[in-house]
Order: structure tokens, then C-alpha cells, then sequence
């Protein structure tokens, strides 16, 4: 489709349909929605307070999607605040605004928050969505995103991210000797926490559906490299599953009551699915190479690993019980840590190739003969690990800069759209590898 005929297109389109198409991955993406999110009327000081904090998160969450533009506050002509009036959209027009958000944050005699929200369309002169949230007052940063959310997925049809957790691998000292910890914060930095002490190696990090367990790779002094489950609101963990070789890039089902892992003895390295309540094992993979890198399909019918069963890398699709085995990768290079989109239409992945080097790309999971459907949405000189947010729009990854230069060893977290738009990093404190993203923040 020319771009003439797309502008044509939009400009015909009512004003949510247009949202929805300029972040469509089929079509693109166009300049992000003017969107003025006014200051939060408040009873009191200390309200008042609060109210300016929730304005700034919804704003740097909608900011960081990439889908919107909000206006600076001293731009706005219309000075009245809160939810009980109906705005003067002509002066929302003239700072050529499309979006207006109001808002309302009240203290209860409960000792909770209410917070109230309007968003307006300014061109349709109508409100489009308007929420109530009553929460204890500490859990006013929840509020901020899951307003954020309910935008997010009025004007773009996906589901919002803002209010999740990541998981990732913390990395400090020197490039040859990295104190490595297990962190846990929320999807815009806040709340960050350190769940391991460094004293020993650990590695890929794994939420479970509900967010409430994470499973990970442990090496614990000279002992074999095991994996484990933690209870992440109580801290108890367990071992799961005292093989004889080494256990490792663990992947919980669907449902959280099951796990796949790869077990590396006597030179190969093959798939197992654990029952985490029952502690029994079925192999999934036999023969001789190297299968690991499991993933889960959203419905736990079908697994994703990767194998060198072909001579190189690749991408294979086999159904749970370990039948079926399909190849999908045919864009050449080596493939590695594939992982499946929460709405099961694409397949995340590392690529390592002479030409391009570490990429990040996408694929559909069909086994159509050789059809190679691979999209690469970026690169670097170390990029891998891609995770999925919860809507399945956005991915997470890993990226590392060379031991030389002026970024030297340095190792970060980004984010980018399916497209390849938008890429960013995410805050931490220090260093980060191996991200895992939460599909909520309970």
C-alpha cells in the first residue's frame, strides 16, 4: 500500500480507528497522539501531592509506549481541574490536543484513595472512558499505571503493560568478574528489590503465571548448576528435581503447575517436563545433540526449543508430549532462546549469523515446508534473551557492549515494539541481563 493512499486512509478514519491503525504491526507506525493530561483536582495538600505524582507516572507510561505525545501543562489555556465539569474543548483544540485526561483524587475516611479519571476525544467533543479506583493510599503508583492501561487499550485495542513486574539478572564488578543478583522491580523501575545476595551465580529468572513463584538457574559453590522454585512472597524455595547432570533454562506451563528444563549428561542435552506438585519427570527429547531453550505455546499444547539436530541451530515445534517435531526456522544462521508470544502469533528469537551478528527477530510458528516468515527487529553486538509483555506487542531483551570503548562490558534492558519502533532502555541501578516480564503485577 503506498503511503499516499495510508495517509488518505487515516485521514478518513474516525479518530479511534485511527489510533488503532497507526500502531498496527501491518501498517506501521505514525507520529505518536497529542494527548494533555491535566492536573488531578485534590481535596487537600497532602492530596495534592499524590495527585501530581499519579499524573507523572501516567504520563511517562503512555510517553514511554511510544503512542503518545503528552503536551507540557504550560501550554494549556483551560485552567479548571477535575472530573465534574465538561471541558471548553476549543481551547483543548487550539494547543492542538486529541486526547484530554481529568482526574480527581480524594482521601476516604476508610484511609484509602479514591482516584477518578475521564478521558475525553477533543475532535468527537465526547468522553471515551472514566474509571473509579478505591485503594490504600500506598498503592497509589498501581492506580497511576492501571489508568495508563485502561488507555493504553481504549485507543490502541491491545491490552496494556504499564502495571507488571520484571525479573532480571543484576550485574556488578569487573568485566571478568561479575557479581551477578536476582532483582525484581516494577515495569518503570519502582519498587526495586534485590532477591539474591551475590555470593552465589545465578541466571535466568522465570515468573510463573500468577507472578507469585519464579524458577532459576543456581550454581551453588563447586556443586552441579541446579535449578530452583522461590516463593516470591515468603522467600522459601526448593530444588527442583536433583538430576544427575545439569539443569537449566527453565520455562513454567501455562497453568504454573508444570516446568520444562533442559538436562545436560554424558554430551547431550535433552527436554524434560517437571509436575512441580508431584516432582515426576517425562522426557521430551532423545537421541543425540543439544535441545534446549523450551517455551510454551498460550495454550500448552505445543513447545517451541531450539536443537542441533540439523547440523546448526534451529527452531523446532513439537506438541507436549514431545511427538511431532517440526522445524521453522529456514532463515539461515543459529537461532537460539525462543520464546512465544502471549497471543500465540509469533515466536521471539536470538539469531547469531556472519552477517548481521546477534539480532532479534520474529516469526510466525507455521512449518510450511521451508517458508521462511523471520522479521529482525534489531541488533547489536550482544543482543538476546526476548521476553513478551502481557499483551504481546512489546518485547524485552537483553544488550551488551564490547569489552573495549566507551560503553565498555556495560550490560542493559530495552524494550522495543513488534514493529521495531520504539526501542528504550528500562531503569536500573546497575548493569542488567536476562529480563523475564510478569503478565501482572499481583
Amino acid at each position: 500500500m503506498s503511503k499516499f493512499l495510508c495517509s488518505i486512509i487515516l485521514l478518513i478514519l474516525p479518530f479511534n480507528i485511527y489510533a488503532i491503525e497507526t500502531i498496527s504491526i501491518e501498517h506501521g507506525h505514525a507520529e505518536p497522539i497529542p494527548i494533555a493530561i491535566n492536573k488531578f483536582d485534590a481535596d487537600d495538600r497532602k492530596d495534592d501531592v499524590m495527585a501530581v505524582d499519579i499524573v507523572s507516572v501516567v504520563s511517562n507510561d503512555l510517553k514511554n509506549s511510544g503512542n503518545f505525545r503528552p503536551i507540557s501543562h504550560t501550554s494549556f489555556i483551560e485552567q479548571t481541574v477535575g472530573i465534574s465539569h465538561k471541558p471548553l474543548f476549543v481551547a483543548w483544540r487550539q494547543i492542538n490536543a486529541n486526547l484530554l485526561i481529568n482526574g480527581t483524587v480524594t482521601k476516604l475516611s476508610s484511609g484509602k484513595i479514591k482516584v477518578s479519571f475521564i478521558l475525553w476525544d477533543i475532535n468527537l467533543e465526547k468522553d471515551l472512558i472514566g474509571e473509579v479506583f478505591e485503594v490504600p493510599e500506598h498503592l497509589w503508583r498501581r492506580v497511576a499505571h492501571k489508568i495508563a492501561d485502561k488507555i493504553y487499550e481504549k485507543i490502541t485495542g491491545d491490552s496494556g503493560y504499564f502495571d507488571t513486574r520484571v525479573l532480571y539478572v543484576a550485574e556488578s564488578g569487573s568485566y571478568l568478574k561479575r557479581v551477578k543478583r536476582i532483582a525484581l522491580m516494577d515495569y518503570d523501575g519502582a519498587n526495586h528489590q534485590y532477591l539474591t545476595d551475590g555470593k552465589n551465580l545465578v541466571l535466568t529468572p522465570r515468573f510463573s503465571p500468577k507472578a507469585d513463584k519464579m524458577l532459576y538457574l543456581l550454581y551453588a559453590g563447586k556443586q552441579k548448576p541446579h535449578v530452583y522454585l522461590r516463593d516470591l512472597k515468603t522467600g522459601k524455595e526448593r530444588l527442583i528435581g536433583n538430576f544427575p547432570g545439569m539443569s537449566f533454562a527453565p520455562k513454567f506451563s501455562p497453568d504454573g503447575t508444570k516446568a520444562l528444563m533442559s538436562i545436560a549428561r554424558n554430551g547431550t542435552t535433552h527436554l524434560f517436563e517437571i509436575d512441580l506438585e508431584r516432582m515426576k519427570t517425562r522426557p521430551l527429547t532423545s537421541g543425540v545433540g543439544i535441545n534446549t531453550s523450551p517455551s510454551y505455546s498460550p495454550d500448552g499444547k505445543k513447545i517451541v526449543f531450539n536443537s542441533d539436530r540439523s547440523g546448526s541451530r534451529q527452531l523446532y515445534i513439537m506438541n507436549s508430549d514431545g511427538s511431532n517435531v517440526e522445524r521453522i526456522s529456514f532463515g539461515g544462521g543459529s537461532y537460539a532462546t525462543p520464546c512465544w508470544s502471549p497471543r500465540g502469533d509469533y515466536i521471539a528469537f536470538t539469531k547469531m549469523s556472519r552477517e548481521n551478528g546477534f539480532t532479534i527477530g520474529v516469526m510466525k510458528p507455521i512449518t510450511f515446508g521451508s517458508e521462511n516468515t523471520e522479521r529482525i527487529i534489531t541488533s547489536g553486538y550482544l543482543v538476546e534473551g526476548p521476553c513478551w509483555a502481557p499483551n504481546g506487542r512489546i518485547i524485552m531483551f537483553a544488550k551488551g557492549w564490547p569489552p573495549r570503548g566507551k560503553s565498555a562490558g556495560k550490560n542493559r534492558i530495552y524494550s522495543i515494539d513488534l514493529t521495531g519502533y520504539n526501542e528504550r532502555v528500562l531503569a536500573t541501578p546497575m548493569d542488567a541481563s536476562d529480563p523475564d516480564w510478569s503478565r501482572t503485577l499481583n
